[in-house]
């Protein structure tokens, strides 16, 4: 009898380690998912500022401003100088072909509070954890300088001073209990 219960204490052993490692791999996998998530945004804000700079790059070069004020002798000199800076304009580079629609109002106030509701969005998906705002500006994807960090720090208490979320302490932060 002694070698069953040995047994079954083995497997019981065995399936408390196998219990605890499922709760910390779905943990991981939530955080993974987040971080994706974020970095998904990142990659859609990414290809957004780099069509919003193609399109600046393909204006053509007729429809740049030209000075018709008249000058003394230095004026056929300057106005060699903005050709030259025209000239040295590099290619631009061939897209889908697709051109985007102007923005309209709508898509204008939909991007005005986007960190805003990103961050409202993330706070809502780590639920009753406290976070501070470097860990919120890394799963946004923002976390590259000082100054994408602090901007996440005044978004957040300016949340806190509209009651959207709760300060729980000194630099942290948690989503407001509904």
């Amino acid at each position: 009898m002694v070698p069953a219960s040995h047994a079954a204490h083995n497997i019981e052993i065995t399936a408390e380690s196998l219990q605890e490692d499922l709760s910390r791999l779905e943990l991981q996998k939530r955080a993974l998912e987040r971080e994706l998530a974020a970095v998904v945004a990142h990659l859609g804000s990414v290809e957004r500022a780099l069509s919003a700079l193609e399109s600046v790059l393909a204006t053509p070069a007729e429809a740049m401003p030209v000075s018709t004020d008249t000058r003394s002798a230095g004026a056929p000199v300057a106005a060699s100088r903005d050709v030259s800076r025209v000239a040295r304009r590099p290619a631009v580079r061939k897209g889908t072909g697709r051109k985007k629609a102007p923005r309209s109002q709508a898509d204008t106030e939909r991007a005005y509070g986007r960190l805003t509701e990103e961050i409202l969005e993330y706070l809502a998906q780590v639920g009753d954890t406290d976070v501070r705002a470097r860990d919120v500006a890394t799963a946004l994807g923002r976390a590259t300088d000082s100054g994408s960090i602090n901007a996440i720090r005044s978004t957040l208490d300016r949340l806190v001073g509209a009651s959207r979320i709760r300060r729980t302490g000194r630099g942290l932060y948690r989503a407001q209990r509904s």
